[in-house]
């Protein structure tokens, strides 16, 4: 039996609340909105890069999304001395290259892992609590949250030229 990539529901909306609510509730839209556009299709259309000019894949997108999730939230934020994911010496982006249709099912479980351990790592922090970067910029978790949903939104609109150019759905 083919692995097909399972559908996800996504978070109501919530117009009124607390800011750090709003942020982490319009994250989780945007996180299930990466997996809604993925559901249904199997590991060969997720690893297919279907624009000739690119080399841009749903799973590429699933990849990398898992390497952000862990760099903000766990290696900057929470200064986790964690290795980054799909990097090599040669291309910090590996995650976009060779994205191999047999890995599909675990790279799309190895994102929602991230998110969940993202999650946790902020659980009992405030939007106001800070980090360092190493060139000593200090940014507060607000500030991920608001990248977090910039990037999220800029790859779902990604997304949705490679869906509909893989199977024709439009919307999804």
């Amino acid at each position: 039996m083919t692995w097909t990539a399972p559908d996800v529901n996504r978070p109501s909306d919530v117009l009124s609340a607390p800011e750090a609510d709003h942020l982490r509730t319009l994250l989780d839209w945007q996180r299930a909105t990466l997996l809604h556009k993925c559901a249904g299709l199997d590991g060969d259309q997720l690893a297919r890069a279907p624009l000739a000019f690119s080399n841009l894949s749903l799973l590429g997108l699933l990849r990398h999304m898992a390497k952000v999730e862990r760099t903000w939230f766990r290696t900057l934020f929470r200064g986790e001395p964690l290795e980054t994911l799909y990097s090599t010496p040669q291309w910090r982006d590996a995650d976009f290259d060779g994205g191999d249709p047999t890995t599909a099912q675990s790279d799309h479980a190895l994102l929602i892992e991230e998110t969940e351990l993202a999650r946790t790592a902020v659980a009992t922090a405030s939007i106001d609590d800070t980090f360092t970067f190493p060139d000593g910029d200090v940014a507060s978790l607000r500030y991920v949250y608001l990248q977090m949903i910039a990037e999220y939104a800029r790859h779902n609109g990604h997304a949705d030229l490679l869906r509909q150019a893989i199977d024709g759905a439009k919307g999804v």
